[in-house]
């Protein structure tokens, strides 16, 4: 059974709203009167948001993808959640793409810069988890300046990943392109390929 890919569309348009969130606390258009909280907030929109990357190519099967979502609520080994993943589908991860223009030809390229790697999702989505639970009082200061300079960093790098971007989902041999707001509708949009990538 092919896999509905306005599923896949649906939970982009999710992380559109949370980023929206993000940036939205990030600009203190919304505030609270306890900056910890702030940025606690912060943190628990980062990790929705990287959870939702890492398990978008499964939501077109929805036990499959309601099996690792639990994962996520109960592990603190998201290196291993990784992996489950990765072995349901190995092309689990946006690969970031940008228009280019050669001899007057519009090309589509891969972005090899700025972009935020597996890597480094699976670092921030812990030290987000390790901030969203009560502090030990003898335990080092909640590291407000360390959040307030990295969590732009990291939205940027998740923009870069996912402006546009090609996918396979779960059990399908095409590709899509995706773009986070297609020009004409300014809604996620998602075009299907062959079954070479684009």
């Amino acid at each position: 059974m092919k896999p509905d890919f306005q599923e896949y569309r649906k939970i982009m348009e999710e992380i559109k709203k949370r980023i929206e969130v993000i940036t939205a606390l990030l600009n203190e258009k919304i505030n609270f009167p306890y900056k910890t909280v702030q940025i606690e907030t912060l943190l628990l929109q980062v990790r929705m948001v990287l959870e939702l990357v890492a398990l978008s190519t499964l939501a077109a099967n929805k036990e499959v993808f309601e099996a690792n979502q639990k994962k996520f609520r109960d592990s603190w080994r998201v290196s291993k959640i990784i992996k489950d993943v990765e072995k349901l589908n190995k092309d689990f991860y946006p690969i970031p793409l940008q228009h280019t223009q050669k001899d007057g030809v519009e090309l589509l390229d891969e972005v090899t810069s700025g972009r935020m790697e597996l890597s480094e999702l699976i670092k921030i989505h812990g030290q987000c988890g390790e901030r969203l639970h009560a502090q030990n009082p003898y335990d080092q200061e909640f590291p407000i300046e360390y959040f307030e300079k990295n969590i732009p960093n990291w939205m940027n790098k998740i923009m870069r990943l996912l402006a546009l971007h090609k996918i396979r989902l779960l059990n399908d041999d095409i590709f899509y392109l995706v773009y986070m707001e297609d020009p004409q509708t300014k809604n996620v949009g998602m075009y299907a390929y062959g079954n070479k990538s684009p």
